[in-house]
């Protein structure tokens, strides 16, 4: 599996209950498409929110956001970490 990390923009003003109601429905549908998402971060002034998840693609990571009624503005693979 690949790591990818994805962006929303036009988020400006979400709460923290916001997050974590389109989280959730991430989480709802992720196994449709073999994705798992990890964490999910906000910037309400700036209106980005971000997505760390595991998946065989970033198409299928896109799918999933649809699916769950938020497409994703980007999505980018991750090659490594430290």
């Amino acid at each position: 599996m690949a790591t990818f990390m994805d962006i929303h923009h036009g988020m400006r003003d979400i709460t923290g209950d916001q997050l974590r109601e389109a989280h959730n429905a991430d989480l709802a549908v992720e196994s449709q498409e073999n994705v798992h998402f990890q964490h999910a971060w906000a910037d309400p002034v700036s209106g980005d929110v971000f997505c760390l998840s595991e998946a065989p693609s970033a198409d299928a990571v896109q799918r999933v956001h649809e699916r769950a009624g938020h497409r994703a503005d980007e999505v980018h693979p991750i090659p490594f970490a430290v």
